[in-house]
């Protein structure tokens, strides 16, 4: 096996990063970077694709689900 360090890109800036105590913010290489994709899911333009909300399709009314 190899003592050669895990390295993975940033998502936010593809900077590679080392997957250890060295980098405190893995995956991302900085705060900053942490930040912009906080700040990227909080606006809502990032999310993880499910099922669409019942209350939102025209068929779906309280009564049919009594």
């Amino acid at each position: 096996m190899s003592d050669a360090p895990t390295v993975v890109k940033c998502p936010t800036c593809q900077q590679p990063v080392v997957w250890g105590e060295v980098s405190p913010h893995r995956p991302f290489c900085s705060k900053r970077c942490q930040l912009i994709d906080l700040g990227e899911w909080a606006s809502e333009e990032k999310a993880i694709p499910g099922a669409p909300d019942l209350s939102d399709d025209d068929l779906w009314s309280e009564g049919q689900h009594e």
